[in-house]
């Protein structure tokens, strides 16, 4: 009889030691992209991944004139969420394209854009906006590198009206990002989409006063506000890492679900007299 006994104390062991296993922790999230990021990894010139362009011809596709293509050669981590760049009014694409390679490289396809005319109004980049993503969905060099349901908009000056106006228009967006934006007779508080405006104390085009702040207090949801120290409206046309910084973590934070950059949002950083005058944010996330 020993022997049965035996193997009843070892089976109760086996059982017990079964319901004392932890539970299985949920899976990694699956659009986590590079490495665990820094200080100095997020104001870096360039990201961890190399990086490849492509000019895009006009009338490549509707309801945009041209731009470029900034997306990253590696596949292997599987695909990226996309990001379009408006530039301001009778502002060339040019004045922007350094958000391409800094974003691109941080692992975001992103596109650029010249917009129809220098004086289309919000309402018009807006859809030119849309209209970059709804290209990079299709293009053949980078479709296979996108992941539809993660788009994001940004723009400067007129280009950051047209971002509030596309994200006011498409809540399946995952990110906003106006910078210095200028609108005038919009109440931008049905926007659902996670929203990041940047503005500048010296800006004289597009002051804070009218246009950043109101529209930041207008936002219903999650949401941050960053107005430069020193900096005035084309501030935002220059390789700056503050905004770089912020940018890429924000992007990160709501496109790619990665909260490992809620370390750079959250809780806002101090305002000091040399990059940042004041930071407001709808901490934690």
């Amino acid at each position: 009889m020993r022997r049965p006994f035996q193997l009843i104390l070892a089976m109760g062991a086996l059982i017990a030691g079964f319901m004392t296993i932890p539970a299985v922790q949920a899976a990694a999230n699956p659009y986590e992209r590079g490495p665990d990021p820094t200080e100095s990894s997020v104001t870096a010139k360039l990201g961890p991944f190399a990086i490849d362009s492509k000019k895009v011809t006009a009338f490549s596709h509707p309801g945009i004139r041209e731009g470029t293509l900034y997306y990253p050669r590696d596949t292997s981590q599987g695909t990226f969420g996309a990001v379009a760049v408006s530039p301001g009014f009778i502002s060339p694409e040019a004045l922007v394209s350094w958000y391409g390679p800094r974003l691109a490289s941080q692992g975001f396809v992103v596109m650029t854009i010249e917009t129809t005319t220098g004086f289309d109004l919000p309402e018009a980049r807006a859809a030119q906006l849309l209209s970059a993503l709804d290209y990079i969905k299709k293009d053949a060099t980078v479709r296979n590198r996108v992941d539809p349901a993660r788009l994001a908009v940004m723009g400067w000056s007129m280009g950051g009206g047209g971002t509030l106006r596309a994200a006011q228009q498409t809540p399946s967006l995952k990110a906003a990002i106006p910078l210095a934006p200028w609108d005038l007779g919009v109440n931008f508080g049905s926007i659902t989409v996670p929203t990041f405006v940047m503005g500048a104390d010296n800006d004289i085009i597009a002051g804070t006063g009218a246009h950043s702040e109101p529209f930041y207090e207008q936002l219903r949801i999650e949401k941050a506000y960053m107005e430069l120290e020193n900096a005035g409206h084309f501030t935002f046309t220059s390789d700056n890492n503050t905004i770089a910084k912020y940018a890429i973590s924000w992007l990160k934070r709501w496109v790619d679900e990665d909260t490992r950059y809620n370390q750079f949002l959250c809780p806002p950083p101090a305002g000091n007299s040399s990059t940042i005058q004041e930071y407001r944010a709808t901490c934690p996330y």
